[in-house]
């Protein structure tokens, strides 16, 4: 057996520190053959738009097209029929060269299809795109967002941020909340009461802050404040990191009612006292209701000191039915690619 040689001073640091950088150039590399395959897309798309548009090519030339591309290059995926047909897609949809290379080369190609094949309108696709690029999300994260709705309901929230926070804060804090939430993958009836949906918001804490968005990060389910000897609990706290303060949420299972802002109000005072410190900015309320009347919740949250906000969830799935029956799912477009591609694999 050979004999164990002793480490030196600081090689164990300096092995951390080899890994990271190894680990960071595989990045690097696997982010450049990402960008150099989604720009070729683009450019075949374009050359088949063009030659269509000004030869009077007919679809037919696409599926020759892949025949010899595939056989000039056997080793490189992504050459079917089909993927060729989303390359003219994607560069119809996309015509501006310099946002395809400066802004989207960033994206995996499947998160393209999903833009494509989700989204009707120009406008949310760059919408999505920029929050899956600001977000990292995966592609399935990317899907789910779309099918939740999560454009139409971000910043939605009836709030007073913008007369009791810094014009900055202000609209960062609107734009974190949405409204309504949706809670449907917590598995409960539209009948749930308020502790068992903050149990099982708890137990499905990794969803639960997916739908809250980027930003928040848990700080405990009924957290204890003692004011004047006399206890109460805050039913969920947080902590958002982009705007440096508190988060307190509370549950309501019924109507908002004005009065429930007292009680957040109370919590906003005895965080802010208790366990806020000088380096956090001001804490953050929001009530979470099963249904609300908007113009009630604007006049109660008109007069507070304290920066509130008040939305809705919902425990029950609501995609619409058109939205649900009309939209491929991810695995149906990867089924239909490599059904395409008989001997090849995906072509990301």
């Amino acid at each position: 057996m050979p004999d164990i040689v002793p480490l030196p001073p600081g090689y164990a640091d300096w092995l951390t520190s080899l890994k990271s950088r190894i680990h960071q150039a595989q990045q690097r590399a696997a982010l450049a053959v990402n960008r150099e395959l989604v720009l070729l897309y683009w450019q075949i798309g374009q050359d088949i738009l063009t030659r269509q548009a000004q030869q009077g090519w007919g679809a037919k030339v696409i599926d020759r097209l892949a025949q010899d591309l595939r056989a000039a290059f056997p080793d490189m995926k992504g050459f079917s029929p089909r993927n060729l047909k989303y390359m003219r897609a994607f560069a119809q949809a996309w015509p501006d060269a310099d946002f395809v290379q400066g802004v989207l080369a960033q994206l995996p190609w499947y998160h393209h299809l999903a833009l494509l094949d989700k989204l009707p309108s120009p406008e949310a696709r760059r919408w999505y795109a920029a929050k899956a690029i600001e977000h990292n999300w995966s592609r399935n994260v990317l899907v789910m967002q779309i099918e939740t709705q999560l454009q139409e309901r971000s910043g939605t929230a009836v709030t007073n941020f913008e007369a009791q926070l810094p014009k900055l804060d202000s609209d960062l804090a609107r734009e974190s909340l949405k409204d309504p939430y949706r809670f449907d993958f917590l598995g409960l009836s539209a009948e749930a009461q308020e502790r068992e949906i903050e149990h099982a918001l708890v137990k499905h804490l990794t969803e639960f802050l997916l739908e809250l968005g980027a930003g928040f990060a848990f700080v405990g389910r009924q957290v204890l404040l003692n004011v004047g000897g006399d206890e109460f609990f805050i039913d969920l706290l947080f902590y958002h990191l982009k705007l440096r303060c508190y988060v307190v949420i509370e549950l309501k299972g019924g109507k908002f009612k004005p009065e429930h802002l007292g009680q957040l109000s109370f919590y906003l005072t005895a965080v802010d006292t208790q366990i806020k410190t000088e380096h956090d900015k001001p804490t953050i309320g929001l009530l979470l209701c099963k249904s609300k009347n908007k113009v009630v919740a604007e006049y109660a949250l008109r007069d507070s000191a304290q920066p509130m906000g008040v939305a809705e969830y919902q425990l029950i799935e609501s995609l619409p039915t058109e939205l649900q029956t009309s939209l491929p799912s991810i695995e149906q477009i990867e089924q239909a690619l490599a059904g395409d591609e008989t001997t090849e694999e995906d072509p990301a």
